[in-house]
């Protein structure tokens, strides 16, 4: 049996095209799952891009969040069962999504949220994985004290859109995010930020609140263009955690003076690695997924395409390349 897939062309790596791969069953701690629909992220048209960059000996299936029905389970699964409904942000070093069936590992698989349809329920993975990582497992702002200041900047992504609720169910911080628009403002102010302000002038919009400085710093787009802002606005002893590589060395002066920290977010690290904490991506997205089923949480789902196709995968990256998307956009297969 073969398993249909819209794959990255080695012969002209800017395009898609659809191939045949050979269907395999799971081993030890792997599900198969039969994907109903999958989200594209800025990480499919960064290595899309990579692809491009660096060419392709054979077409590369992308695609790494997802939701599905298990088929078949592994040797050592324990916690899935053949009919299981779940979701999950993949692995990089996997083939991808963009198929109609996928092997995974099943400890960085979640349940998917009962309340959920496929397209919210693939809308959010690894925004929640990231989102959740970068708040708790390296800022811990669950431990904050009350009255630090937490700025998210980009508050109207995929990953903002999770992080402003988590921080707002977890945490005691005041939660102050960015946005350029007046609809993006309202939709981080709707998931529960206490104040917004516009990314263009940090400091200024900060200041006609009262604030030269904040605690904590979550920055989920454009480090190099935002660094020398967050040096400057991030509190001694502060904490910064980025999601976003740069491409110029970053300044370190003022983090040093000020013995403030840099923590890097990676969602992929504890696939990528095999982690002794591996598992704890699929305890993440079971809590999140009650969440979202106690109605505590929302789905950042903001565009649905239709179909698994080369036309729909094109413009899914179309529409992430573009940087203006509120949320996210899925495919539902």
């Amino acid at each position: 049996m073969t398993i249909r897939a819209i794959a990255v062309n080695p012969e002209k790596p800017d395009q898609f095209i659809e191939i045949q791969t050979d269907k395999r069953g799971p081993e030890g701690y792997d599900l198969l799952v039969e994907v109903k629909a999958a989200s594209v992220n800025p990480v499919d048209t960064k290595v899309h891009k990579g692809a491009q960059k660096n060419g392709l000996k054979e077409p590369r299936i992308l695609g790494w969040d997802a939701s599905g029905v298990v088929l078949e389970v592994g040797s050592k699964v324990s916690n899935f069962k053949v009919g299981d409904e779940v979701y999950y942000a993949g692995d990089l070093t996997r083939p991808g999504s963009n198929a109609t069936q996928q092997l995974i590992d099943s400890r960085i698989v979640g349940h998917k949220p009962t309340s959920l349809n496929w397209a919210e329920a693939a809308a959010i993975p690894l925004t929640a994985l990231t989102a959740w990582e970068g708040l708790f497992d390296r800022l811990l702002i669950d431990k904050a004290e009350e009255g630090k200041t937490l700025l998210i900047v980009g508050g109207a992504g995929g990953v903002g859109s999770l992080a402003i609720p988590f921080a707002k169910l977890h945490s005691k911080v005041t939660i102050i995010a960015t946005a350029s628009r007046p609809d993006s403002a309202q939709w981080c102010k709707d998931r529960g930020a206490d104040l917004v302000i516009d990314y263009k002038d940090m400091p200024a919009e900060l200041e006609k609140h009262g604030l030269k400085q904040v605690d904590y710093i979550f920055c989920l787009n454009d480090t190099d263009g935002h660094w020398e802002t967050l040096a400057q606005l991030i509190a001694p002893q502060g904490q910064i955690c980025t999601i976003v590589e740069n491409e110029k060395p970053l300044n370190m002066d003022q983090l040093k003076l000020k013995s403030a920290a840099l923590h890097w977010e990676f969602m992929y690290t504890r696939s990528m690695y095999n982690t002794p904490d591996i598992a704890r991506q699929g305890e993440i997205l079971d809590a999140t997924a009650k969440l979202l089923d106690d109605g505590k949480v929302t789905t950042s789902l903001s565009k649905t395409l239709q179909g698994l196709s080369v036309e729909t995968l094109t413009e899914a990256h179309r529409l992430v390349l573009e940087g203006h998307m509120r949320g996210k956009v899925v495919m539902v297969y």
